[in-house]
């Protein structure tokens, strides 16, 4: 059985009288992109640190590819950190073939491992432009590909997608989805669930330092009552009294009509759902029958921060 690439076991990290990470156990295999969702303030960015030496552990035990300390594997593992910057008056092929160099990776082999990647990536034609001239999208692209220049085999990643916009946060969940594809161990935090449900293997939801889940969507989903997913622009109170139904929550729309999310006991038949829609007289756009999205489980796991936080 292959060894895991990451192992904590019962891990804690308090400030004071403050425990921003309280007794955290989770393992991540070798070759899987895990996602380490919670609300800001849930101790992610702590852990990750931990997990590289930054900081030490108050207690418990911390194993990465196979060793006690990440200082002794540095050279095989890529961080990204939340708090992003680059050298402004250096070029970006200059930056990513440094970056290489710091973790061992001989000079010539480095920059023309920084050219292959600014080309393979978009930015070929800026590989001599300096950073300060480069647009937000390509700095933090050029910052990742710094991250990755001495082909690490464990990524990880401190809230990628954070400033993006929309175009440059799918180049960036492409390209996670060709690291993985090259054997790469991703780990990357977030608290927006959209990249971590379109990405991850698995996910640990984390809320006040302590672990609320670890495993699989559908693991998750199957904790979680199904739902029903609707549109319509009229009024859905009938549909309270449906077999089945526990609970309908509004959420956004499209011009007069709106989202309605429609709980369901475990079993229930959505046909039932449908047949009283019909029988109240409600046009519907939309009729959906799908588990507890990864929006739903988080808020429900994670607790009042993350509902705030989501709103």
């Amino acid at each position: 059985m292959t060894a895991p690439a990451l192992v904590l076991d019962r891990v804690v990290k308090r400030f004071g009288a403050f425990a921003a990470v309280d007794g955290l156990s989770f393992e991540v295999a070798k070759g899987e992109i895990y996602g380490f969702l919670g609300p800001n303030g849930a101790g992610k960015t702590t852990t990750l640190r931990m997990i590289l030496e930054i900081t030490a552990p108050t207690a418990g035990r911390i194993e990465v590819l196979g060793s006690a300390s990440a200082v002794k594997v540095r050279h095989r593992i890529g961080y990204l950190p939340e708090e992003r910057g680059l050298y402004r008056k250096m070029r970006a092929a200059d930056t990513i073939a440094y970056f290489a160099e710091l973790r061992g990776v001989p000079g010539g082999k480095a920059r023309a491992r920084a050219r292959d990647l600014l080309q393979r990536f978009g930015l070929g034609d800026f590989a001599r432009a300096k950073n300060e001239a480069l647009s937000k999208g390509m700095a933090q692209k050029v910052q990742l590909l710094s991250t990755i220049a001495h082909d690490p085999e464990l990524l990880i990643l401190d809230e990628p997608f954070s400033g993006l916009d929309p175009i440059n946060q799918a180049t960036l969940e492409n390209l996670i989805r060709e690291l993985k594809a090259e054997g790469k161990t991703i780990i990357f935090s977030t608290h927006t669930m959209q990249h971590a449900e379109r990405l991850c293997d698995r996910f640990l939801i984390l809320a006040k330092g302590k672990s609320q889940f670890d495993g699989t969507l559908e693991e998750a989903r199957r904790r979680f009552p199904p739902t029903l997913v609707i549109r319509t622009a009229d009024d859905v109170s009938p549909l309270k009294a449906a077999p089945g139904v526990i609970a309908i929550h509004q959420r956004g729309g499209d011009g007069d009509a709106r989202d309605y999310v429609i709980e369901l006991k475990s079993g229930a038949d959505p046909n039932a759902v449908l047949s009283a829609a019909f029988e109240a007289g409600i046009r519907m756009t939309r009729f959906e029958h799908a588990g507890a999205s990864l929006h739903d489980i988080f808020v429900a796991l994670a607790g009042d921060d993350a509902e705030s936080e989501a709103a």
